[in-house]
């Protein structure tokens, strides 16, 4: 049985940690800290569930249930599997995420660098490099773990250790009350749990192609690449987190993402801060682009049976990402929000339940998790879109954890129980 060598191991763990780290995952960190203040650990845990451990946990369970996103949307249902499949890769693809790592690739490494290059020449640039390294997608994990994953690493960490070892302040109280929850929702916004689902497969096929076709084998290499992954963005987020928290008592509250991020990074390196900044935001939103790119191409081919080609996917994902990274940051945050709050905690659900998919030998559990769980997040995305919920909304607030942002919680263990209840009667009646 073919193994492969710590290398290439390390390699894909590295192109692993890069298509997490992002855009979203350089200026949300430094924000919770600066909120969080003195309880910057608190929030740290609950970021880190939402940002390291779900995202991990998500390849893993797109491992486990055969390698693709299709297997493990499937045990919900053939249709769920195609719109929420969809709306997952349309979400992280031209919608969201995409155009995000564009336009703070402009905002924060682009723009105070060079102040005469226009946001939309920016873009073509920035998805046009996307274009060039997607274009083949057999070379893509190579060269993201090689090549741009080291200078992405230099580059923050250089960040960070000024930042620990000559502080630019101290973390104070500012009377954030549940520090945990919020890193945990503000965790939805990397939208690494979705990618996870859809980069998991680009990992899986990777290690095929690489001659491990055993399954047991396949999520022995998941898992150490994953644990290599989960270093990188536990140190990353840790470090960064802590300086926003150490500028609690120099920001003020609400200053914006990403001037935030500048205004750490300037007053920890001085004048090569600018510099240092652009090459690493460059570097992490470039290698987001390139996976999530890669995975709507994979996606779109597979889902129209080859109708669709891949080249073509790609170009026009690069061009409706161009266009919306032009609204901005804050923009795409904003419009993110309420529907990341419908469709994170299903995907949540599902990933967790998969990973003791061997155990359940009732698979309509996953479609009663995957209701109970819909029936409260919709009404927290649409609360979250300023839509009055009324009496609905009301008693979404009284049920157990809602207070936390978890509500959806107990509706998910109570879809669980009625479908295997319901199952149970039907093979009853009918025996």
């Amino acid at each position: 049985m073919k193994k492969l060598s710590s290398k290439e191991i390390l390699v894909i763990g590295f192109a692993l940690f890069a298509m997490f780290f992002g855009a979203g995952n350089l200026i949300f960190p430094p924000s919770i800290g600066l909120g969080a203040g003195e309880k910057w650990k608190a929030a740290l845990l609950g970021f880190s569930l939402t940002g390291i451990g779900l995202p991990i946990l998500g390849v893993l369970s797109v491992t486990i249930s055969g390698g693709s996103i299709d297997s493990l949307l499937n045990k919900v249902g053939p249709k769920f599997s195609i719109v929420f499949g969809i709306l997952i890769v349309i979400l992280i693809g031209p919608l969201l995420a995409t155009p995000r790592t564009g336009a703070t690739a402009y905002e924060l490494g682009i723009k105070p660098l060079f102040p005469s290059i226009t946001p939309f020449i920016s873009s073509i640039i920035f998805f046009g490099l996307t274009l060039f390294l997607t274009i083949k997608p057999s070379s893509i994990v190579d060269v993201i773990g090689k090549f741009l994953t080291p200078i992405l690493l230099i580059m923050i960490s250089t960040i960070i250790f000024k930042g620990i070892s000559n502080p630019i302040g101290v973390p104070i109280n500012t009377k954030m009350s549940q520090p945990f929850s919020i890193g945990f929702g503000e965790g939805y916004q990397t939208m690494d749990l979705l990618a996870a689902i859809v980069f998991g497969s680009i990992i899986v096929d990777d290690i095929k192609n690489r001659g491990i076709t055993a399954k047991k084998e396949q999520f022995k290499v998941v898992a150490k690449t994953g644990f290599i992954a989960a270093i990188g963005l536990g140190i990353v987020y840790g470090g960064l987190l802590y300086l926003g928290a150490t500028g609690s008592s120099v920001f003020p509250q609400g200053i914006e993402k990403v001037s935030l991020t500048t205004n750490i990074t300037n007053t920890v390196l001085g004048s090569l801060g600018e510099i240092v900044l652009g090459i690493c935001v460059y570097s992490a939103c470039l290698t987001t682009s390139i996976g999530l790119t890669a995975t709507m191409g994979h996606f779109f081919n597979k889902v129209s049976k080859g109708k669709l080609k891949y080249k073509t996917i790609v170009i026009i994902s690069t061009i409706i990402s161009i266009i919306i990274s032009n609204t901005g940051v804050e923009s795409i945050i904003t419009f993110a929000d309420p529907i990341l709050k419908i469709v994170y905690p299903i995907a949540i659900v599902l990933v967790i339940i998969n990973v003791f998919d061997n155990l359940i030998e009732n698979k309509r559990i996953y479609l009663g998790a995957t209701i109970g769980t819909f029936c409260v997040s919709l009404v927290d995305g649409l609360s979250a879109m300023g839509i009055n919920t009324s009496f609905i909304g009301k008693i979404v607030q009284t049920l157990p954890f809602a207070d936390s942002g978890f509500g959806w919680m107990f509706p998910a263990v109570l879809g669980i129980i009625l479908a295997h209840l319901i199952t149970k009667i039907k093979e009853n009646v009918f025996a």
